[in-house]
């Protein structure tokens, strides 16, 4: 039986969804969804001192909260269900996602797939690689792969196995170590092919934040160049000379 959990300043759960209304009203555009979830949950820790914000929530759940500052969010239901080293691992990994800003090169890569259906594709492997590197700056912070990856394991495992909707208080868009495939990122965390280095270094991350905002700029002059050929287009259809 691990021991109490940590002291700390604790908030009431509340579901992203807000309050009852009437069951037709329309779900709202996702940015504006998102945009609401992340106040929701800021609200939440408002009253925080300190790095961590503790939630009372029997479901276990944490996750890296963007914003000035920065908070590691979790749920009293995943303090009682890590041991107190394997909560130090899982607080290093999210530490690495806020220290990395990792969240902005997730809403780049978001921002392009609006932009562009294509880049849609981008979003999974970034997010692993994300994860990853999460994983590794826990490792190293806590001087233990086998306890960075026990500690991944079984928070996935705790947070999938309890009741309710997983990740209910959790904004879709923040970054979380039981998110995405756990069973390979333990693996890797396992493994002996690995050097120990995050896998997304300073530089890489500077590599595809440019890629990412050329995907971008690409996009968006080839949307300029596309309504100007429908416009025109759609003159000829009407029997009119282009640019009249």
């Amino acid at each position: 039986m691990p021991p109490a959990p940590p002291r700390a300043p604790t908030a009431p759960a509340r579901a992203p969804g807000g309050g009852g209304g009437g069951g037709g009203a329309r779900p709202p555009p996702p940015p504006r969804r998102d945009r609401a979830e992340l106040r929701r949950a800021r609200a939440l820790t408002s009253g925080t001192d300190g790095e961590l914000a503790v939630v009372r929530d029997d479901r276990p759940d944490a996750y890296a909260l963007p914003g000035r500052p920065g908070r590691i969010v979790v749920t009293t239901g995943m303090l009682r269900a890590l041991e107190p080293p394997e909560r130090e691992a899982l607080f290093a990994h999210e530490r690495a996602h806020l220290r990395g800003r990792h969240h902005v090169l997730l809403a780049t890569a978001e921002l392009a797939a609006l932009c562009h259906p294509a880049l849609r594709s981008l979003r999974e492997p970034l997010g692993y690689a994300l994860e990853r590197a999460a994983d590794e700056a826990a490792a190293a912070a806590v001087g233990d792969r086998r306890l960075a990856a026990r500690a991944i394991g079984r928070a996935a495992l705790a947070a999938r196995g309890a009741p309710g909707r997983p990740g209910s208080v959790r904004p879709r868009t923040v970054l979380a170590a039981t998110a995405g495939p756990v069973p390979r990122r333990v693996a890797a965390l396992l493994g002996t092919g690995t050097s120990g280095r995050p896998a997304l270094g300073p530089r890489t991350r500077r590599l595809v934040a440019g890629a990412l905002l050329m995907c971008l700029t690409l996009s968006g002059v080839s949307a300029v160049a596309a309504a100007n050929d429908l416009h025109t287009h759609i003159e000829i259809a009407q029997g009119e000379g282009p640019g009249r």
